[in-house]
């Protein structure tokens, strides 16, 4: 991946009109030229060799060759970023996507006109610029670690009740990611026991169709009962709620304990769900010890609840550069000068559960 200059991109795809309309919108970002485009999977491959693009946007759904199997070529021969652009009703495959190595995803509208697909322009810029970034060893070991994922035993969960011991670590661990995330947030939530007392919320830059099959999949390979977060419902020791595409998860005190509430983000908010939303909303409302970590990414969302979070008497913890796919979030935590450790992500889930009360 080169550092510098422009990045050359490769459109694959069968639709013309979705081809045309990328095209587009990439050609007038001064960073990108568009080096070619293919028409299916096997025309994509192709020109894959004898382009040698930088990066590669691509749809799953083509003739010829799939682009699942486009995609495991593509990563044992060539291992380029590819960032999939994805249909609604095409959740599954696109963690199925990540599983084999696609840097990221960009949700297709469904309706076919142009006014609907320029609305992903800002997302898709942002995911191609982030791929200057991205570093290909470590999108290829995460894919290796997803791919390995087994997922939970049903019986284990039923069988695991929170451990309250004296002296374990109790609280809310607060999780914020982007770029390369979803990947991040399985290996630090698989890490966890479900018997822990501890609650958690999580906050990745995500398209709204995609949210819930995010919290279902972590779900499905976590100990920790998993769901997408709705306004009143209860966090509890063990169960992670996962914001909402397209809302921010904030913190409400109910009849129960804390409870979660989604809103509208702020119109200036350019990362949604906002990481900073959700350390700040915790600040405000929680009487339980926090402890905020900040993941893969680009940008600078978590860097301002970060300082909110220590001044509030809280932990936080950074993903050491070693393991970023993007150490865009991370870095901007980091120059704060507020993080207590750095640490790679197959160690967060130790240093979590390290520090007790």
């Amino acid at each position: 991946m080169r550092t510098a200059g422009k990045i050359r991109v490769l459109v694959v795809d069968d639709s013309a009109f979705n081809r045309r309309t990328i095209i587009k919108i990439l050609e007038a970002v001064p960073q990108v030229e568009i080096v070619g485009y293919a028409v299916d999977g096997e025309d994509g491959l192709r020109k894959v060799y004898d382009l040698k693009p930088d990066l590669i946007t691509l749809d799953l759904e083509m003739p010829k060759i799939d682009g699942f199997t486009f995609l495991r070529i593509v990563m044992q021969n060539r291992p380029t970023p590819v960032i999939v652009i994805s249909s609604q009703g095409e959740d599954e495959n696109v963690f199925k996507a990540l599983e084999l190595g696609a840097f990221e995803f960009v949700a297709k509208p469904t309706a076919r006109s142009d006014a609907q697909l320029f609305n992903i322009r800002d997302d898709l810029v942002h995911k191609v610029l982030a791929a200057l970034r991205a570093d290909m060893d470590k999108i290829s070991l995460r894919s290796e670690g997803l791919l390995k994922a087994q997922p939970r035993d049903p019986l284990r969960r039923s069988a695991l009740r929170p451990d309250v011991r004296t002296g374990y670590p109790q609280g809310l661990v607060l999780i914020g990611s982007s770029t390369g995330g979803p990947p991040a947030v399985q290996s630090v939530l698989s890490q966890i026991p479900g018997n822990t007392p501890l609650m958690f919320a999580v906050s990745q830059h995500m398209p709204a169709e995609f949210t819930r099959a995010f919290a279902e999949r972590l779900d499905r390979y976590c100990d920790l009962e998993v769901c997408e977060a709705k306004t009143g419902d209860l966090f509890k020791p063990g169960r992670v709620l996962v914001a909402p595409g397209g809302k921010n998860l904030l913190f409400r005190r109910g009849a129960s304990g804390l409870v979660a509430h989604l809103a509208d983000p702020d119109p200036a908010q350019r990362y949604v769900p906002s990481v900073d939303a959700m350390f700040l909303s915790a600040v405000q409302v929680c009487d339980q010890r926090l402890i905020a970590v900040v993941l893969t990414g680009m940008g600078n969302d978590g860097a301002a609840g970060v300082k909110a979070i220590k001044g509030h008497g809280g932990r936080a913890i950074a993903e050491a550069e070693d393991s970023c796919v993007v150490f865009g979030m991370p870095k901007e935590a980091i120059a704060t000068g507020m993080i207590d450790a750095v640490v790679a992500l197959d160690g967060i889930g130790a240093e979590i559960l390290r520090h007790p009360t």
